[in-house]
């Protein structure tokens, strides 16, 4: 795959995550602790914050991976 498209397809790819990602998180967030106390609503959503870095990673590494050529 054409590097340039790589980031192409990455980027798009990343957008569409990240979106998707958190309005899930806030759903589940949202539908699951309306009982809970605020100090686990807070912990849950700082996971919930930082846990998208994962596969956000994956992906750049993706995107930059084709754009080195082997030799």
């Amino acid at each position: 795959m054409v590097p340039s498209f790589r980031k192409f397809v990455g980027m798009v790819v990343l957008v569409v995550f990240v979106i998707v990602y958190a309005l899930v998180a806030m759903v589940i967030g949202d539908m699951t602790l309306q009982q809970s106390s605020t100090l686990v609503r807070v912990i849950y959503f700082a996971i919930a914050g930082l846990v998208w870095v994962i596969p956000a990673g994956a992906i750049i590494w993706w995107m930059e991976k084709g754009g080195k050529r082997q030799s």
